[in-house]
């Protein structure tokens, strides 16, 4: 999420107090709630749809896993480009863009599958096209929601969304299992296909204040590669993706392989498979509501520990209980897990970005994310067509508490003061330089007590960071031989507009940093800046 403004288009501000509930009092975001809620729904329904249509099709578990692989593939592949494209064009018509392509595959998946033209193959292609649709979305989904409540009432605003799509997980999967046993995956899937025009007509109708741009937007390929030199210098975000590839991986196989468990090893229909899927959900909502109160009393590292824990017990339930309603009751808890690690690495995710890349850096991780779910369920369909259902799943749980040991060393608490809203950086004029040349060379020179030398060079190490993440391509600090004490900070960025977004991305805690680093300087006026531009 993006930082929240103070006052924006559809955000009032709360009376009557802060509650949990209090974003609902904006009228846009209760409308769009409301109407994701009801278009998740549907997505549910058409996952629940897919799973069970590919069992018919073709029962090998390693096609069945590949449903799952072919719904995360693509948020792997396009979630990056996504968040690029939600950076810099107007992010109300590409959200409408991507209901349209989402409505789109939904209505042909339906017809194709009410006149019995589905084939396994079409059905993962199918799969992938609706799951594109929905890696265009996620970043934009989650950068606008700043612009709908104000600041104060962000991270309720964050629980209501992870609570809304828990909602969803629960009465989905049921009413797509009840749908199917009288009515087919074809009304499915034409059922999730309307469910995208509620969102749809509410961005319609929503009027975004329009921002205000003082330099010209970035161009596609160097966004990328800003974005990726932003989450390289973000030891916060670096963190929260290890975190993630280190449960998801293996967490991919209790999703994958459920179908297979539901169908083969308990002989359910869709109804009783739907039940098991609205267990899982009605465990994530409570997981969400409960949340708050857990995150009091333990940190984002045991509280993540904890639940993968949990999680992988989960899935030996899976591979070795085979009483229905007693694995159903087991799954609860694995809805529960899901959303607390879930909901965790977001909020760890939506901190360590700042407003101006927030939608490139939550693709990032939703390409780590799913990156992770389409790899794992690979892995684990391969492994079960080969070894066998159970084995699968042993192993995939083993796996998941080594690696969630391992990664104990990326913490999620670091830096838990870290303050990204915005504090521009003021700027000396230079009306005769053209933006396009470049590169640029920034030099800082700073006068240092020779006995604070050493602090100051731990202190300045900081600054590589806070460069690096603006957009510099390279950073160094130098001594002079000859003038003890005379350190000069040296950076490089592609262009002098390159230069001038980096005085508009600059956040209060870069400031901070900046600030300790010139506590150093010992001499009477500022330290020295130069500017230096290739000749052009």
């Amino acid at each position: 999420m993006t930082d929240a403004q103070d006052s924006g288009s559809g955000a009032t501000p709360a009376t009557g107090g802060f509650s949990p509930w209090s974003p609902l009092r904006q009228p846009v975001f209760r409308m769009l709630w409301i109407a994701t809620v009801v278009s998740n729904i549907g997505s549910w329904m058409s996952d629940v749809g897919s799973s069970w249509m590919m069992l018919l099709l073709n029962s090998d578990p390693l096609w069945v896993a590949m449903v799952q692989a072919a719904g995360s593939l693509p948020m792997f592949l396009f979630a990056l480009p996504s968040g690029v494209m939600a950076d810099i064009v107007d992010r109300r018509r590409y959200l409408l863009f991507s209901q349209l392509w989402v409505f789109i595959a939904a209505a042909g998946l339906g017809l194709l599958a009410l006149t019995g033209h589905v084939t396994p193959i079409g059905l993962l292609a199918a799969a992938f096209l609706l799951s594109t649709g929905a890696a265009m979305s996620s970043p934009p989904f989650q950068a606008i929601v700043p612009d709908l409540v104000i600041k104060t009432e962000l991270p309720a605003a964050i629980a209501l969304n992870s609570l809304g799509i828990n909602i969803s997980r629960a009465i989905g999967p049921a009413l797509g299992g009840l749908i199917l046993s009288f009515a087919g995956p074809g009304v499915v899937f034409l059922l999730n296909a309307l469910s995208v025009l509620g969102v749809g007509f509410v961005l319609y109708r929503w009027k975004a204040e329009p921002t205000i741009q003082r330099l010209p937007p970035e161009h596609f390929f160097s966004a990328v590669r800003v974005g990726l030199r932003y989450v390289h210098s973000a030891p916060v975000l670096r963190n929260v993706l290890v975190r993630a590839l280190a449960f998801f991986l293996f967490g991919s196989a209790g999703w994958a392989l459920l179908p297979l468990v539901a169908r083969r090893e308990l002989g359910l229909g869709p109804g009783g498979y739907g039940i098991l899927l609205a267990s899982i959900g009605i465990g994530a909502v409570c997981g969400a509501i409960l949340l708050p109160g857990l995150r009091k009393k333990l940190s984002p590292d045991r509280l993540t520990v904890t639940a993968s824990l949990l999680f992988a017990l989960t899935m030996l339930a899976l591979a070795f209980i085979r009483y229905f309603w007693v694995l159903t009751a087991i799954e609860f808890f694995t809805g529960f897990a899901w959303i607390t690690i879930l909901s965790t690495l977001n909020v760890g995710a939506q901190r360590s970005a700042a407003r101006w890349v927030k939608a490139r850096a939550l693709a990032v991780y939703l390409t780590v994310f799913f990156g992770s779910m389409t790899l794992g369920s690979a892995i684990w369909g391969q492994l079960a067509s080969k070894t066998g259902i159970r084995t699968a799943l042993c192993a995939a749980a083993v796996g998941m508490i080594l690696a969630s040991a391992a990664a104990l060393r990326w913490r999620l608490d670091k830096d838990p003061d870290l303050n990204l809203d915005a504090s521009e950086h003021p700027l000396a004029p230079a009306p005769d330089i053209r933006q396009e040349r470049g590169p640029v060379m920034v030099s800082i020179e700073y006068e240092i007590d020779p006995a604070q030398a050493r602090a100051f060079m731990l202190a300045v190490q900081e600054m590589r960071r806070v460069r690096r993440r603006g957009g510099a391509m390279t950073w160094a600090v130098y001594e002079d031989v000859q003038l003890p004490g005379t350190f000069v900070e040296v950076f490089v960025v592609g262009s002098w507009l390159e230069h001038l977004r980096q005085h508009e991305r600059h956040t209060v805690n870069d400031r901070l940093i900046q600030s300790r680093v010139q506590a150093f300087h010992r001499g009477s006026v500022p330290p020295v800046v130069r500017h230096l531009v290739a000749p052009g």
